[in-house]
């Protein structure tokens, strides 16, 4: 056996990857729109309450990927592994599973899933990864990312930040090797509800392609955040537009500096947070540029790493590649 299948499933979103087990390289990809939320409710809709059969209505979706690329690659995938994280062990997922508890080793060697072997789900072993814990928060997908991001060679010793920025960004915090807590910050969520259902909708507008003047405006978000109670803070974008100070596309980059400033004015040291050998900035393009030039406004960039996109579109894969060879390695 030389190839997993990865299946990386959010809420409103789906992704299936072929990867090569020794190499991490994507062989074939199916993206499509069916998340969990929308399956779950289809589940729902059936009327069927049996937890059985509610894996086997999930599982069923996965299949129908599979098939299809079995056709677009010419060639069966019976007997290959299935690694499944997101969402999908939640409680609106395919088998709600326990959350881990912290600490997490950044190994993957006590994350805790669920392990069907071929003969009970049909043609495919299926591992279930679930997510984790801290005395007040919770994260599903995140910790599969972040074991996928760290490479077992390299110094993970002291006190280390990784950011994961999205529509509920994590700040995770690792020590000596071990994910010992974690923030979510509701950034991305709350920017879309200012941003497009309250009184401010009307002062902003999204511009596609980011010039200089959106990142003045957004640098200016950013330094309005610090010492300020956001709640008041946010008034600002409506007077921005009342009194002529800035346009709606640069108010809607000052208001996305203003969340994203929110959000990481905690790192700095006046607020009595670790000193960190490093932070991570663990994201896509899009919003790449936005949390790294905040980190600059914010005086924290001398410590900064970035992965590249690539690298983060591959976390996941690494990261369920981890888990399964341990799993594999028990048989």
């Amino acid at each position: 056996m030389d190839t997993f299948l990865s299946c990386d499933w959010g809420s409103s979103t789906f992704r299936l990857r072929l990867s090569n087990l020794n190499t991490n390289e994507v062989i074939a990809t199916e993206d499509t729109e069916d998340g969990i939320i929308s399956t779950y409710a289809s589940w729902k809709g059936s009327g069927d309450t049996d937890p059985e059969s509610r894996f086997t209505f999930f599982l069923d979706i996965i299949l129908q990927q599979v098939r299809r690329m079995e056709k677009n690659v010419n060639m069966s995938l019976t007997g290959v592994p299935l690694v499944i994280s997101g969402m999908a062990s939640s409680s609106i997922g395919m088998k709600s599973l326990p959350y881990q508890e912290l600490p997490l080793a950044l190994d993957g060697s006590n994350i805790l899933y669920h392990y069907s072997k071929a003969a009970k789900t049909g043609d495919h072993a299926v591992l279930l990864i679930s997510g984790v814990k801290s005395e007040s928060d919770v994260m599903r997908g995140e910790e599969t990312q972040l074991i996928g991001c760290i490479d077992d060679n390299s110094n993970n010793d002291g006190e280390q930040l990784y950011i994961f920025p999205g529509t509920h960004s994590k700040h995770i915090f690792i020590k000596d090797g071990h994910a010992t807590d974690f923030r979510t910050y509701m950034t991305g969520e709350l920017f879309a509800l200012l941003s497009e259902q309250s009184i401010l909708s009307s002062t902003v507008e999204k511009k596609e392609n980011t010039s200089t003047d959106a990142l003045t405006s957004f640098k200016l978000g950013v330094k309005d955040s610090v010492g300020s109670n956001l709640l008041n803070a946010c008034f600002k974008v409506r007077t921005n537009s009342l009194f002529d100070k800035l346009s709606k596309t640069e108010n809607y980059d000052y208001l996305s500096g203003l969340l994203i400033g929110s959000e990481l004015q905690e790192l700095q040291p006046a607020h009595n947070r670790p000193t960190y050998n490093r932070i991570s900035l663990c994201c896509g393009s899009r919003l790449k540029l936005y949390y790294e030039t905040a980190l600059g406004v914010l005086g924290l960039s001398s410590k900064l790493f970035i992965f590249n996109a690539q690298s983060m579109d591959e976390a996941v894969i690494r990261g369920q590649r981890k888990i399964l060879l341990k799993e594999l390695h028990h048989e």
